[in-house]
């Protein structure tokens, strides 16, 4: 494959999807796509490597058909799910005699930057860049070519359970593929669905998934917070299937077919036939029954994610919510997540023919990623490949993890295990209301005290 062309590869728990996409004139064309069956992945974590190495080839296989190529490169996706973010800093002295930055300096200022104490069972995943500094300047974005004696860097590194990396590079090995990046899914989306004004002034993404539901917040063109929910779609099919005592297959059909995620979208009136087990012949239920049941759940999943949200004041945020996933595909899905978190709502769905499903946001952007990343970036991440001194210091690490810009100790991921726990409630005034009634000041501390 050329340089110019990439492929993503998106392990979800539901299904594995396939992109391949090469990058013209700046526009990301999609050449082939794969989506098979997930197995051996639960809650976006893969459990067993056999199977879903096997469901990575079938996928893959299907995406080299239509695209006409043969794949052995691929970018993949790392949930968000126990991922941590703290910051990072380095510094070293310019190597060349003529005092010029080079790229042997800027990979050597990373290496600084990334010796770290972490725990034992964890591991680097990326490193973000906020800035260079050359003898004191600051807010320089690429400083080869310039001329200094001390060059410093300034960002945040993303560490993962070894156990999950491991396992992601194992499944992809075994599937007869080179993972040439690893990439964290909600910086992935959040980076390329969210526009230039909405990653700037600040915005929630949720992507709304078959195992669980992620929210990313991002504000000033970085991520800044994630949330984890151990439920998606799958819970809701589960749901159909329980209630009406249809078959998983039947339950699947009727979410897609006929499922309405507000029940106040859907009729009375409109009757379908479900085969019910131990029953001959089918019954008739009505689409605003069929959406009572989706909305029980979807109303769990809101709420879970209200807390995490409100906790933060991260639903202040002018540029409200994004949904993406397949669940985002639901009708009537906008018009609920607009009443729970009483903000404005809108749904991403990509404009490439044939992956016009808010399902394919994951793997499109994984790719879309990968491809603008800037000389600088790749050179950084570059520096993660075998150059990594990391100490296993337990102890340290533990009061090392301050987790994001926005408090010390605070972790970037909620895994939604101790959301129960959180008190603090969102204000339910309508969202134009909240804006009118802030005075300068208080919008000052606000970015001050959790988004500086």
């Amino acid at each position: 494959m050329n340089s110019e062309m990439y492929v993503g590869l998106d392990i979800g728990t539901t299904s594995i999807k396939v992109i391949v996409a090469e990058k013209v004139k700046g526009q990301m064309n999609v050449l082939g796509l794969g989506n098979e069956r997930s197995e051996g992945v639960n809650r976006g974590i893969i459990v067993d490597i056999d199977k879903a190495s096997e469901s990575i080839r079938r996928a893959v296989s299907q995406a080299e058909e239509k695209a006409g190529v043969k794949i052995h490169d691929v970018v993949v996706g790392i949930p968000s799910n126990q991922l941590k973010i703290e910051p990072c800093s380095g510094m070293v002295a310019i190597s060349d005699q003529s005092r010029e930055i080079s790229d042997e300096d800027v990979k050597n200022v990373t290496v600084s930057a990334m010796i770290k104490n972490l725990p034992p069972e964890r591991e680097i995943v990326d490193t973000l860049t906020d800035e260079f500094i050359v003898d004191g300047f600051d807010g320089i974005k690429d400083p080869r070519g310039m001329v200094g004696v001390r060059l410093e860097l300034k960002g945040r590194i993303i560490t993962g359970p070894k156990t999950i990396i491991h396992n992601i590079r194992k499944a992809v090995e075994k599937s007869g593929l080179n993972a040439t990046s690893i990439i964290n899914t909600s910086l992935a989306q959040s980076m390329t669905v969210l526009d230039d004004g909405e990653q700037d002034f600040g915005t929630i993404l949720i992507d709304l998934g078959g195992g669980q539901t992620t929210a990313s917040v991002v504000h000033d063109h970085k991520m800044k917070f994630t949330t984890v929910d151990n439920e998606g779609g799958e819970y809701i099919t589960k749901d159909i299937s329980v209630v009406l005592n249809t078959s998983l297959e039947s339950a699947e059909e009727l979410k897609r077919d006929y499922g309405y995620a507000d029940e106040l979208e859907a009729s009375e009136s409109n009757e379908f036939p479900i085969e019910v087990v131990g029953k001959s012949q089918p019954e008739k239920i009505s689409e605003k029954y069929l959406a009572e049941i989706i909305q029980a759940r979807v109303d769990q999943i809101f709420n879970r994610m209200d807390k995490s949200l409100s906790s933060i004041s991260a639903l202040d945020l002018p540029g409200g919510i994004v949904l993406t996933g397949g669940v985002a595909a639901l009708p009537g899905i906008s018009e609920l997540a607009a009443d729970r978190f009483d903000t404005n709502v809108r749904v991403y769905i990509p404009d490439q023919m044939g992956l016009r499903h808010p399902s394919f946001a994951l793997p499109l952007a994984l790719v879309t990623y990968r491809a603008n990343m800037s000389e600088i970036q790749l050179l950084v991440r570059s520096s993660l490949d075998g150059n990594t001194v990391v100490k296993n210091n337990k102890q340290d690490a533990d009061d090392d993890f301050i987790g994001n810009d926005f408090s010390d100790n605070e972790e970037i991921v909620d895994d939604g295990q101790n959301q129960e726990e959180k008190k603090t409630k969102k204000s339910k005034k309508p969202f134009a209301s909240k804006f009118a009634n802030k005075t300068k000041g208080r919008w000052r501390r606000f970015y001050q005290d959790f988004f500086e």
